[in-house]
């Protein structure tokens, strides 16, 4: 398995880059891309990288916030065949304070969007699950907010899916943010590898973050983090876990 990082917030070879996460995923069975940052730049490092977004036969959205789905329309320009798995819940509004930070409304009706409730097989050993399957009591909004039957709530990250691929007795997650807690999420699946971000960049350089890795480091589990972990708070906890590794735009690691 190749998985080649399009897009994140940074660059390891001059690449340029945006806030958000675009992955593209090449195994034995099939080809996919995994979310598609906030506009068309995940496209034109395709293009330097010599990727052919084209190849994709599925395109998998990890949650409605700009920053993963904000190039859907540019995926839809590239790929004319892959269907888009996301969350039945993607386009409901989504907002940081008073800042709107869901998905462009207009994309909705596009036909090859195909909306997962729960858990959904795209192909033999590659698994959509969805967070209306867990309850994570220790998951809070991180003080983001959605409309819910027209009334602003608290998010709760329905909307959020994570992909887990098997192949070759390896059990590979794919997660975009992990807002609903990524100890509730290795805890959950438990797999050998892990690839995405760990929303930590606002989290204080403490004990609580040094507990945190410890607890992580306990799994056996190889993690690649990006995107929304945070620099700073990265090199603290990889100071504390033997297999903490980071992915930025233009690497490629093989699994």
């Amino acid at each position: 398995m190749k998985i080649t990082a399009l897009l994140e917030n940074t660059s390891c070879c001059g690449l340029p880059t945006e806030h958000g996460l675009s992955l593209f995923v090449e195994t034995e069975n099939c080809c996919f891309l995994f979310d598609m940052g906030q506009t068309g730049l995940f496209a034109r490092n395709a293009d330097a990288l010599g990727t052919d977004l084209n190849a994709a036969d599925f395109a998998v959205l990890s949650h409605g916030h700009y920053d993963h789905g904000g190039g859907l329309a540019t995926f839809f320009e590239r790929n004319s065949h892959a269907p888009v798995y996301m969350s039945s819940h993607a386009f409901e509004p989504h907002y940081h304070g008073e800042k709107y930070i869901g998905l462009d409304q207009n994309m909705k009706a596009y036909s090859r969007i195909l909306f997962v409730d729960r858990e959904k097989e795209i192909v033999p050993g590659f698994t959509l699950y969805n967070p209306d399957a867990f309850k994570a009591a220790d998951a809070t909004s991180g003080g983001l907010s959605m409309v819910l039957d027209g009334v602003m709530r608290p998010e709760d990250f329905r909307h959020e899916q994570y992909l887990l691929a098997e192949e070759n007795g390896k059990r590979v997650l794919f997660s975009g943010c992990s807002h609903r807690g990524i100890l509730n999420i290795v805890q959950w699946f438990q797999p050998d590898v892990l690839i995405g971000g760990f929303h930590l960049s606002r989290y204080p350089l403490d004990d609580m973050l040094a507990s945190l890795a410890e607890k992580l480091d306990s799994f056996p589990t190889v993690y690649y983090t990006c995107h929304c972990t945070g620099a700073g708070q990265y090199r603290f906890m990889q100071k504390r876990m033997k297999n903490l590794h980071y992915l930025s735009t233009g690497e490629q690691i093989i699994i």
